[in-house]
């Protein structure tokens, strides 16, 4: 099996074997990337190159699945619309890779596989109703509902970045523009709070990571945009609870994932009375997340393809 995740600054790659442990990892760069085609050769120069480490032939293969930044059609394999691959719309990536590799692809959004991995060997084990909150450059959510990732009618469930976030002004945007909330408590508006606020004795160019460990440090502006941004992160797991009913929230990406921001918003959380607790936990793969999200839907696809020629 091939698990893929396609990043808007990397492409990383894990092969393993039918009970989805890893024999091998591979990654390569995807800055500057505009062409899906470019991306394939290098998902195929990677698969040869796991088979090379593992000393294993391409006949070994059963399937592949890979995880795209953005709207994606899982059923057809199509990448409707993603911004951190240079503006993709509406690319029949799952045709492209099957005519590439001979074998059965499935494709879909990133943090949809993530929600997959936290579900199959993370921090949602068992759990059969809850949210993966992906925090990084951007924001997105992977839903999880009745053991089921659920996608929506236009495949793009979960596009919570584009959440209008009151007192910002910023309306609704063309799809792989950053929305309001992005704007405020993604990575990169997290930075942007700090160059803004920050005075001349504070360092500079600090992404949002280093300014949760300057707030664990005491420093008074970090703890300031911490706080700030558990509040609004808490007031949005509020809000999707009480449309969802789902108990369990993951943090995860680079951001998300940072252990100050989880204690923060679960105490602001603890705060306000509703019925059942939520709970707030961090991902327990981390960036490994997505990776074992797409090799649970490469073992998937490998039994369906083997069910379906066996009838």
């Amino acid at each position: 099996m091939v698990g893929v995740d396609i990043g808007g600054t990397s492409l990383r790659m894990a092969l393993t074997d039918m009970s989805g442990n890893i024999l091998a990892k591979w990654s390569s760069t995807t800055v500057g990337v505009h062409d899906p085609e470019f991306v394939i050769q290098r998902i195929y120069e990677g698969v040869k190159q796991m088979l090379l480490q593992i000393a294993a032939s391409a006949d070994s293969l059963k399937s592949i699945a890979i995880g795209v930044p953005g709207v994606t059609n899982s059923d057809d394999g199509t990448v409707i619309a993603t911004s951190y691959l240079m503006g993709w719309r509406n690319v029949p990536l799952r045709a492209l890779v099957e005519e590439a590799l001979k074998i059965p692809a499935a494709i879909d959004n990133d943090v949809n596989l993530a929600a997959i991995g936290e579900s199959w060997t993370g921090a949602a084990t068992n759990v059969q109703d809850f949210v993966f909150l992906a925090i990084g450059t951007g924001l997105g959510a992977g839903i999880v509902l009745n053991g089921r990732p659920y996608r929506g009618h236009h495949w793009s469930a979960g596009e919570i970045g584009y959440l209008l976030v009151p007192g910002i002004t910023c309306g609704p945007k063309q799809d792989g523009e950053p929305g309001a909330l992005e704007n405020v408590i993604g990575g990169e508006g997290i930075k942007l709070q700090w160059e803004k606020l920050r005075g001349a004795a504070l360092p500079e160019n600090l992404n949002a990571t280093e300014i949760f460990d300057l707030a664990l440090l005491g420093n008074p502006l970090a703890e300031t945009i911490l706080q700030n941004s558990a509040t609004l992160l808490a007031q949005i797991i509020y809000n999707i609870s009480l449309v969802l009913d789902c108990p369990l929230f993951v943090l995860g990406g680079g951001v998300g994932k940072h252990p100050a921001l989880c204690d923060a918003t679960q105490k602001i959380l603890g705060q306000w009375k509703r019925h059942g607790r939520l709970h707030v936990v961090s991902s327990a793969l981390g960036a490994d997340a997505q990776l074992m999200g797409a090799v649970r839907v490469a073992l998937d696809t490998a039994d369906a393809k083997w069910n379906e020629s066996s009838d």
